[in-house]
């Protein structure tokens, strides 16, 4: 059976030629401007574009910029980019949203539509749900033949986000240390300006799977079972570091110089060690990502504020609170100097400029931060389903302490439990996380039992 469209805070996302076409791509993009034209009260709106790598991607971009053009919205087409690099030409060119064609992880049979406000960041719940609304309905604002909209060309974001990020760092002394790197962009938006970023820094790079064609030479998503081939040739051709970015450049998994895959959890936790070391303030991160967020935090005398899993809620308490620094354990962080995105070149030279300025290796590093085990699991569920495991869970789990934010998080002493639904996918997500001698397996087995009584599986 088919799956459905997904559309969600995180935008629309869908099989290509099964239930995501060329149709789809117009009305949403209808609905996006109409939305935007009806809360603005502009005639005229001005709406960035850029795609990832995906075969896929062109097809859709030209659909949605025939819906945009077809309400009176300008378009301004940044070609192939990264989804960080849209987020900032948004502020930088001053447009009333933006708009990229990327699928993030899932697999090249998917390709998706995410939408960003003015502020170059994914719109909130309610705004979401109204573009929803116009989309279902079909209920656009078309204009006549001489008001529609017009489309620039503007392929200058690899050289504004590169230059916004070595504003932010030392680059002489990361210069200095010549660090050799292996680079993985899994065939995505990433290659190209990570390896000038790269290089513009001392580096030298041996860039791997980097031609931006968009069929994946191994699963997209930079977790350990799918990165052996960048551990395997770190460790071969003596690097200081490998980095494995997503197909759209919002993610990064870092493996040391032993050519052991350190992860995704990492990657905030040590961007957020260099920041915290030169400017004092508090960070961000959701209910699913790592306790050494709040372990750095509190060597460096800083809080930190936990929000709803999505970057649009972290960015959002980054800006109400003035945070400076932020993210997800899924390998994103956020400095909103830089972009209010998720950015995985800005995570690449943070972690350098860590290790040239404290003079140590990655494994160096990474070995004194305080040791936890984190699970992922996840499942088949819906909605409803999903609401019955949580229901049951804290019929389970009533001497936890309870967040229900998002999902449902339950806190023990040795560590946490976070049950909550994806945004992208139709599945449930367990994310657990306990002290390297603690036994997590007693609250997981809890978990397990309730999911089968529930599923049946």
């Amino acid at each position: 059976m088919a799956q459905d469209l997904i559309i969600s805070i995180s935008g629309m996302r869908g099989i290509v030629g099964e239930n995501l076409n060329a149709f789809t791509a117009t009305n949403y993009g209808c609905a996006f401007g109409t939305f935007l034209k009806n809360s603005k009260g502009k005639k005229k709106l001005k709406i960035a574009i850029g795609t990832d790598s995906r075969p896929s991607g062109g097809m859709l971009k030209s659909a949605i910029m025939a819906g945009l053009c077809s309400v009176g919205a300008d378009i301004i087409d940044l070609g192939l980019v990264t989804t960080p690099t849209v987020g900032i030409m948004v502020n930088q060119l001053e447009c009333d949203g933006g708009i990229v064609v990327t699928a993030s992880h899932n697999p090249v049979e998917y390709n998706g539509i995410k939408l960003l406000t003015s502020k170059g960041i994914a719109p909130p719940a309610g705004m979401a749900e109204k573009i929803k609304a116009l989309f279902l309905k079909g209920q656009f604002d078309c204009v006549s033949s001489v008001d529609c909209g017009k489309i620039v060309i503007d392929y200058s974001g690899d050289t504004v986000h590169i230059q916004k990020i070595r504003a932010c760092i030392n680059k002489g002394l990361i210069f200095s240390k010549k660090f050799r790197v292996v680079l993985d962009s899994v065939n995505g938006a990433g290659a190209r300006p990570g390896k000038r970023l790269l290089s513009t820094l001392g580096c030298r790079v041996m860039a791997i799977n980097d031609a931006p064609t968009g069929l994946f030479t191994h699963k997209p998503e930079p977790l350990a079972e799918n990165l052996e081939y960048l551990c395997q040739t770190v460790q071969k051709v003596g690097a200081n570091i490998g980095f494995a970015q997503d197909p759209d450049g919002d993610r990064l998994a870092i493996v040391d110089e032993n050519g052991r895959y350190i992860g995704e959890e990492y990657t905030l936790a040590l961007a957020a060690k260099h920041i915290l070391s030169h400017k004092k303030g508090p960070a961000a991160a959701n209910l699913s990502t790592s306790r050494m967020i709040d372990d750095v935090a509190k060597e460096a005398g800083c809080e930190v504020i936990r929000t709803p899993v999505g970057e649009a809620n972290v960015a959002a308490a980054m800006i109400k609170n003035n945070c400076v620094i932020g993210g997800e354990g899924n390998g994103g962080i956020i400095d909103l100097r830089i972009g209010p995105v998720r950015d995985s070149l800005t995570a690449m030279a943070f972690i350098l400029q860590l290790c040239a300025e404290t003079n140590k290796t990655i494994s160096q590093l990474v070995d004194e931060m305080p040791a936890y085990q984190m699970i992922k699991q996840k499942f088949d569920a819906d909605k409803k389903t999903a609401d019955k495991i949580i229901t049951q869970a804290k019929k389970t789990f009533k001497k936890a302490e309870v967040n229900e934010s998002d999902g449902c998080r339950f806190d023990f002493d040795d560590g946490w439990i976070h049950l909550r639904t994806s945004n992208t996918e139709p599945i449930m997500r367990v994310i657990a996380e306990f002290k390297e001698d603690a036994d997590p397996q007693k609250h997981l087995d809890k978990i397990a039992a309730i999911i089968e009584k529930i599923t049946g599986k």
